[in-house]
């Protein structure tokens, strides 16, 4: 039995569930450290890449186990009217990455609150390597995120708000999860491991909530 979520469907589908707020951080050099770093260059700038672990008591060789090397595309956030949409070009991924209100009253077509928040139902982690987002439209925009550890809690979670002028980097294992645009579309360029492990949590089943990711500061 498959354990991959399913990140299309409709928000309908998805129960009402208390909410809980997550802080929203303006993204400066210092507020990031340990998550990751703020990018000037995409040009000039290489992600980690984790070394394939070892099976037992044998090394892996040196100078492999880290090959696999990275992808890149462009990831499209979009709203469709309450529902935030996210599009990865590097990994071939669609995904419902929220709502700007109750999942059970969300429209498509036609926003019908105003959109100050994301209700996030899901976030995941990559161990085989780091990912960046940059901002090709420079506009703001948010990231949640977590540092390492399967042992996820509610109180762990932040949020990045970004000025739009620079990329976020995260380091492999970052609980994290798509760019969340300010504006009705955005795009990014986004850089990650080509191996493309993901963990995920669903925060929903696990926790009983949906995050409230905030948009404006």
């Amino acid at each position: 039995m498959s354990n991959a979520p399913n990140f299309i469907f409709e928000a309908n589908e998805k129960p009402s569930l208390p909410l809980h707020s997550v802080p929203l951080v303006v993204a400066t050099d210092e507020a990031v450290e340990g998550y990751g770093c703020l990018v000037e260059n995409p040009d000039k700038f290489d992600i980690e890449i984790v070394k394939w672990p070892a099976q037992g008591w044998r090394a892996v060789d040196d100078g492999t186990g880290d090959e696999g090397g990275f992808v890149e595309g462009i990831f499209h956030g979009t709203w469709d009217g309450d529902i935030l949409m996210g599009r990865n070009e590097a990994v071939n991924g669609n995904y419902v990455l929220g709502w700007s209100c109750d999942p059970q009253s969300a429209s498509t077509g036609q926003a019908t609150v105003p959109r100050t928040q994301v209700l996030l139902w899901h976030m995941n982690y990559h161990p085989d390597g780091g990912q960046l987002f940059y901002p090709l439209d420079n506009k703001p925009f948010v990231v949640p995120v977590a540092l390492p550890g399967d042992d996820l809690t509610l109180d762990k979670i932040i949020a990045f708000w970004c000025d739009g002028s620079k990329g976020l980097y995260i380091h492999p294992n970052i609980w994290h999860e798509g760019i969340f645009p300010t504006q009705d579309y955005q795009r990014f360029l986004d850089r990650q491991g080509r191996v493309h492990a993901r963990i995920s949590c669903n925060i929903g089943e696990e926790f009983g909530v949906y995050l409230s990711v905030p948009l404006e500061r």
